[in-house]
């Protein structure tokens, strides 16, 4: 046997890179295991194994008793003394045996005790060759399907693709090269699983750090993201150098960096915007090249609100809502999509634009433009022929009046000198 102990220890030392120490304490652990079973059941050893020769050598232990009550652990004073002189109650003894008479039984427990030592060894070498990999992007080839899920062979282990995070229309046959993110390590009855992902919007955010170097080193920094997987992904980027545009950076020369991770994502369509901190700046930047007729921001209920043209609606929602759904997801409120209003939103948006007019007269303010136009002064041309009583009739104070006309002819004046 010490041959044969050996040549596991030898071999799983150079091999499966398990120390003798380790092999030669599961190989103890089993053979004491199975003497528990065999003829002998109940006795209690001591087994001892050379790392050098592999030679086993075995002891029964008793305990020294004045009447045995367990042959198989007592032992009478008087035999004690036979094998240890002197011995007294309450000592420990030790019978050498051949451990050949362990039982034959014992080759085949310690031959199993080995496997399922390699095999808690292979668990515990996953976990640790991947627990700091998680996150990461992996690559591999397609073994197998189980039941929908694709096993997908790391080289040094096999992972989990399951259906949940597969891509949908996404097709992959045994022997095809995949890229996936490593989503997880998850415990089961077979040891540590490593679960990938393709629909995570963490792999297509890894993605851009791994082909934009300003993502990488931090120039750039995604803000925002929102992923419909195999439809449309929305990033929102900020630079923190003046020098770098964001969205360019990501993009790259001739779109090829955006073209890359189009690529490896089967076509999925990918908007890059600069982000902006106010919701409704960000809001405008997703939906363009609509441009949304007004925007109304609730923050203490968390939405926002966007009134559209009705030619523009179904732009703006999307194939099955999946547009609305990334805008909401980006700008983390919720989203109230609304046709425009006709009839009282159209006069006001015209009183708006006469008052905005107006304030292009230096000196008129806002509040001025928007009383002047309640009053029908709704263009500049409008003052030919008004005097300061007119104005004073409408409400104004005297001195307001005459500052009002004199603004208004000084533009005139100036416009005149242009042409």
């Amino acid at each position: 046997m010490s041959s044969e102990i050996l040549s596991v220890l030898e071999y799983m030392e150079k091999e499966k890179g398990i120390s003798r120490d380790d092999m030669i304490s599961t190989i103890i652990t089993a053979i004491k295991h199975a003497a528990t079973k065999g003829p002998n059941a109940g006795q209690e050893l001591k087994l001892e194994i050379n790392p050098k020769n592999g030679a086993l050598k075995a002891w029964q232990v008793f305990h020294v008793v004045d009447s045995v009550g367990d042959p198989h652990k007592e032992l009478h004073v008087e035999k004690a003394g036979v094998l240890k002189p002197g011995a007294q109650i309450g000592d420990v003894v030790e019978k050498e045996i051949d451990p050949a008479l362990l039982g034959r039984i014992v080759a085949q427990v310690v031959l199993q005790a080995i496997r399922q030592r390699v095999r808690q060894f292979e668990k515990d070498r996953i976990y640790d060759e991947y627990k700091d990999t998680v996150g990461d992007i992996v690559s591999g080839t397609v073994r197998r399907r189980e039941r929908g899920d694709l096993v997908v062979d790391l080289g040094k282990a096999e992972a989990m693709l399951p259906a949940r995070e597969q891509v949908p229309g996404e097709e992959y046959s045994p022997g095809e090269r995949i890229r996936c993110l490593l989503l997880a390590i998850e415990s089961s009855s077979r040891g540590p699983e490593l679960i990938l992902s393709r629909s995570s919007p963490r792999f297509v955010r890894r993605l851009f750090e791994l082909e934009v170097t300003e993502i990488g080193d931090g120039t750039v920094k995604i803000e925002a993201f929102a992923r419909e997987p195999g439809y449309r992904t929305k990033i929102a980027v900020s630079s923190t150098d003046k020098k770098v545009d964001p969205v360019g950076a990501c993009v790259g020369a001739r779109g090829a960096r955006v073209k890359s991770i189009v690529r490896e994502l089967g076509g999925e369509k990918i908007d890059i915007m600069e982000f902006r901190a106010d919701p409704r700046e960000l809001l405008l930047e997703s939906l363009k090249p609509v441009q949304p007729r007004q925007v109304r921001l609730d923050e203490r209920n968390r939405r926002i609100e966007v009134e559209v043209a009705d030619a523009d609606l179904a732009l703006v929602i999307g194939r099955r809502g999946q547009n609305a759904r990334l805008t909401s997801r980006l700008l983390g409120l919720k989203l109230d999509i609304v046709k425009e209003r006709v009839g009282l939103a159209d006069f006001d948006s015209k009183v708006a634009g006469a008052a905005a007019t107006l304030t292009v007269i230096p000196g008129i303010d806002e509040a001025t433009a928007a009383k002047l136009v309640s009053l029908g002064f709704v263009s500049v041309d409008a003052f030919v022929g008004v005097e300061q009583d007119d104005l004073v009739e409408a409400g104004f104070e005297p001195a307001e009046a005459n500052a009002i006309l004199a603004k208004v002819a000084t533009h005139l004046g100036s416009n005149s000198s242009r042409q």
